[in-house]
């Protein structure tokens, strides 16, 4: 079953400590599914954070995910690597990774959305930002929770929503159709670990919850 919840690790969010360090307490708050994000840092230092977040993790039942870099995913046991629009297709990361690894692609239009259905090589399709966001410098535009249930209707792969999430309104997102939250500045700005259990008592609240409209 897909974890309702799906962390990013986020270096500039949670500086000045180490995506390691904050993937171990997402980890310890019992989150099971957790991005490593660290834009623009240098490969070495890059690999040295993903070597300590899957020692992290190591032994957990957690699914541990790797954002762009699809040269250094392939060094390491990795669930998946995430894709933007700008990045490597995923025919092309496919390439590098082999077949064990899952390939997530980001979605923020109707052209967008069809085309990673159809990609056989996408297994997640991830689509916002649903709500505005600070978590990227330049982020697309807002897509809205009727996009996450336009999406749900559109494809039956994995779909997660990002983009503004917070412990107040992912119950929202995840009865749009999302099968999971995927957040990052409420998880990572502040404690990480106590953010981490706020979000999962959301999350499992949430499926407790009739969607919008049930009788």
């Amino acid at each position: 079953m897909t974890p309702r919840l799906y962390a990013i690790a986020d270096a500039d969010a949670v500086a000045p400590r180490a995506v390691s360090a904050a993937v171990a307490e997402m980890a310890e708050a019992g989150v099971r599914w957790i991005q490593v994000r660290a834009k623009g840092r240098p490969g070495a230092e890059l690999y040295r954070e993903v070597e300590r977040s899957c020692r992290a993790v190591e032994g957990a039942a957690v699914e541990l995910w790797l954002d762009d870099r699809a040269d250094v995913a392939a060094l390491f046991p990795l669930a998946g690597l995430h894709l933007g629009q700008r990045d490597l297709t995923p025919a092309a990361a496919r390439r590098v990774l082999g077949a064990n690894c899952r390939l997530g692609l980001s979605t923020h239009d109707e052209p967008q959305l069809r085309a990673a259905a159809a990609d056989p090589e996408v297994a997640v399709v991830a689509v916002g930002p649903v709500f505005p966001t600070a978590g990227k410098a330049h982020p697309d535009p807002v897509v809205g929770l009727p996009f996450v249930r336009a999406a749900r209707a559109a494809t039956a792969k994995t779909l997660v929503a990002i983009g503004g999430i917070d412990a107040g309104n992912l119950a929202a997102v995840l009865a749009h159709g999302a099968d999971a939250a995927v957040v990052l500045g409420a998880a990572c700005r502040g404690n990480v670990k106590a953010n981490c259990r706020r979000l999962l008592l959301a999350a499992e609240a949430a499926g407790a919850s009739p969607p919008p409209g049930a009788a």
